[in-house]
């Protein structure tokens, strides 16, 4: 048995399928509230032959459907100008039989409901003229394709590329240190570059085996800590903070420059699924919050803090790429989550003196730990909308 890789499948993910699952799950891209703050909802029946009958006329604002599938497959309803280039609303998999809520606040113009069935087709109701004016409409959003996100994946490998042989020299110096029996330099040099790793956040799934012999925990080995398999950043790190000899620790050192060197010839070849760019947007600070803020991976460095501030920069990387897809569909996101990032990072400076040590996640006063808890918290709801927000709707 391997030892677990650094990176794990977020909560958020499993709550998504747990939702699925159970039979329907809504989103609504909007503004304008729920159906109780818009007024009674307008109920719309939706089958293969008819995405619904709307009325023909409603004013400016807000305004709330409650969408029911009379089909026997599930369906993601749309709401749409008339030829379905922007969307101002969506559900995403409503199930046979079950009803959700599709609400928004419109502007003066043409609108449809769009209708498309898991198992093909696609159906349009007839026209809904909105007419007047109201404060706080929706500007709509271009409906994703799956190519949109070519781009920003390219860049990012691009950007994995240029990092790793950066990584590749941190850890030779690191097995330098050790080779020579110099444990001092070695327990001075594993957290450059450890953490020269860590900044890579997305790309993990595109490293393969590489990401658990290079990162991996020792939990789940039936050995522990002291199970021969293993491997990397955490197992040196444990064996420098308690007395393992250097024979010992240069066996690991050669392995971690062999399966870094390794991954930099595998990476190449490896592909990076377009859909978990913006998934890790989420995912990257989500495993943060697990495991580095509560110190659960310290293996006795102390120094989780700083590899948390190292997945906040692999985030602000990340987004970086995402942006411009960001900011057309939903514009103040950007903006607050950068500033989040921000003062998540400014928060973690302050616990430690200007190139002074990190202190251990453990040895934060309470004060301290509920503000970075709160930020934290704050980034990650600010930053699950990302992976709905960039879903390829290709049907749209």
């Amino acid at each position: 048995m391997s030892a677990r890789p650094r990176f794990r499948r977020p909560l958020l993910a499993g709550a998504l399928a747990l939702a699925v699952a159970g039979g329907a799950l809504g989103f609504a891209f909007a503004s304008g509230g729920s159906p109780a703050a818009a007024g009674a909802a307008l109920a719309v029946s939706v089958d293969k032959h008819a995405c619904g009958a709307p009325p023909a006329r409603l004013p400016a604002g807000p305004v709330a459907f409650e969408v029911t599938d009379a089909a026997p497959t599930f369906v993601t309803v749309y709401l749409t100008d008339p030829t379905g280039a922007r969307a101002y609303a969506e559900i995403r998999w409503l199930g046979p039989r079950h009803s959700l809520p599709l609400t928004g606040s419109l502007a003066a113009g043409r609108y449809a409901l769009r209708c498309v069935f898991s198992d093909g087709p696609v159906v349009v109701s007839p026209g809904l003229v909105v007419t007047g004016t109201a404060p706080d409409t929706e500007p709509g959003y271009r409906p994703m394709t799956s190519t949109d996100l070519e781009q920003p994946v390219l860049a990012y490998r691009a950007w994995v590329q240029a990092a790793l042989p950066g990584l590749q020299s941190a850890v030779r110096t690191l097995d330098g240190d050790v080779a020579r029996g110099d444990l001092s330099a070695a327990r001075n040099d594993w957290l450059p570059a450890h953490l020269a790793y860590e900044r890579l956040g997305a790309a993990y799934n595109s490293f393969g085996d590489f990401d658990d012999a290079i990162d991996g925990r020792p939990d789940g080995l039936q050995g522990g800590v002291d199970d021969p398999g293993w491997t990397g950043f955490l197992a040196v790190e444990h064996g420098l903070w308690h007395g393992a000899p250097a024979a010992r620790l240069r066996s690991l050192t050669q392995k971690l420059v062999a399966d870094v060197t390794g991954l930099i010839a595998d990476f190449p070849s490896e592909d990076t699924d377009s859909e978990d760019l913006p998934l890790r947007a989420h995912e990257i600070l989500e495993n943060g919050l697990q495991f580095q803020l509560t110190g659960q991976e310290d293996q006795g460095s102390g120094t989780t803090l700083a590899t948390l501030d190292a997945n906040v920069q692999g985030t602000q990387e990340v987004l970086s790429l995402l942006a411009p897809l960001l900011r057309e569909r939903d514009p103040g996101l950007v903006a607050g989550v950068d500033a989040g990032l921000t003062a998540l990072r400014g928060q973690l400076a302050a616990t430690h003196p200007a190139a002074g040590p990190w202190p251990a996640a453990a040895s934060l006063d309470r004060a301290t730990r509920e503000r970075l808890d709160g930020t934290l918290g704050g980034l990650l709801e600010q930053l699950a909308r990302i992976p709905n927000l960039l879903a390829a709707r290709n049907a749209a």
